[in-house]
């Protein structure tokens, strides 16, 4: 019957100019009959594909989710250990250059002992040196006025008195000017 409808509308239709506003209603039914067999299909052997392709997309979503969660956690506490290795490495740095300049000064204050020990024996030496020097000239100086007064003796006494016995009585008179002074 809704064929005969059709084409009875059409024949009455035939005749008249066709609008756009125009409602047909056989080509309403067969649109309407078409989607919902489309929709039955779909509905029958479609939706079930799409609903586990939409939940699948969800659960890679989910998941990709979830891993930069844990990557974010994961580079916080990198970040955070780095921060911390970074503060040590700080610390040990202070550390060493304090320790570099304690053991700079330890050095300096021990090299400015030895530079003293070293002068003082120097100076120590060069006081030795100059008091045997010192003590070489005298008795060098001894000799040479024993020997002038040896000489200046022979010839005032005119007497030949041994060079060993001359030296001995020079040397005890010396000796006795020396305690008398």
């Amino acid at each position: 019957m809704t064929a005969l409808l059709v084409l009875q509308e059409a024949a009455d239709t035939a005749g008249k100019a066709a609008s756009p506003f125009d409602i047909n209603g056989g080509v309403i039914i067969w649109t309407v009959g078409i989607f919902l067999v489309l929709l039955g299909l779909l509905w029958w052997l479609g939706w079930p594909q799409i609903i586990k392709m939409v939940e699948e997309r969800e659960h890679r979503i989910q998941g990709q989710l979830d891993q930069a969660e844990k990557a974010r956690a994961e580079a916080q506490k990198v970040l955070e250990e780095q921060q911390r290795l970074l503060a040590q490495v700080r610390a040990d740095a202070q550390e060493i250059l304090g320790k570099a300049k304690s053991a700079a000064q330890k050095e300096r204050e021990v090299l400015l002992a030895k530079t003293r020990e070293e002068q003082d024996g120097m100076l120590e030496r060069a006081r030795n040196e100059i008091t045997a020097e010192k003590e070489k000239a005298l008795v060098a100086l001894r000799r040479e006025a024993v020997e002038l007064s040896i000489a200046a003796a022979s010839k005032l006494v005119e007497k030949n008195l041994t060079s060993e016995a001359n030296r001995r009585l020079v040397a005890d008179y010396l000796a006795g000017i020396e305690k008398n002074a």
